[in-house]
């Protein structure tokens, strides 16, 4: 990570990232491109992993990419707001909070865990609890991604950065978006 003064290490804050997120996007393998689909969550955080779990139509492109190829890469954001940089374009910069991880994608099967990948999706996303049946489950496709390896970077408080954004003549630097 270039920027060693935004990286997030803390357990902690990492998960708080992925409950503040709202969309993940998935990175597959699609031939000669990339294909990012954004997608609604849940997730739970497994022996030192993240691991996600989102919903879809039963067939589709997204499931054709993950069974011909199931590595896949992640990432949330959120937090976004706007640093204004005043009559200088290149002193406008960006406030966030991101999590972003290589993984294995799986299609789930089992009905038990299908409910429960259900179940975590809509209380992330509604923070409601919802009974989740098995008829409920059999009618999408469940996607789990396990990331074993990921990040998190922010720039949380960006009034209080003082000289961390500013060169030696106290200007902000350029390209801070």
């Amino acid at each position: 990570m270039r920027r060693k003064d935004r990286e997030v290490t803390r357990t902690e804050e990492i998960l708080g990232i992925v409950g503040k997120a709202r969309i993940l996007h998935l990175g597959l393998h699609d031939g000669d491109y990339p294909c990012v689909v954004p997608l609604h969550y849940g997730y739970e955080f497994l022996d030192g992993s993240l691991v996600f779990y989102m919903h879809s139509a039963k067939e589709g492109h997204k499931l054709d990419m993950i069974r011909n190829d199931p590595h896949v890469f992640v990432a949330l954001e959120c937090d976004v707001a706007l640093i204004p940089g005043g009559d200088v374009p290149c002193s406008y910069g960006s406030a966030y909070a991101s999590v972003m991880g290589r993984g294995l994608a799986e299609l789930v099967d089992d009905e038990r865990e299908k409910i429960r990948a259900l179940s975590l999706l809509m209380e992330n996303q509604t923070g409601k609890r919802f009974d989740i049946d098995g008829r409920m489950a059999s009618a999408v496709a469940v996607i789990k991604v396990v990331v074993r390896e990921f990040t998190a970077k922010a720039r949380k408080n960006w009034q209080d950065e003082g000289e961390a954004d500013k060169d030696g003549n106290g200007r902000n630097r350029g390209g801070t978006v």
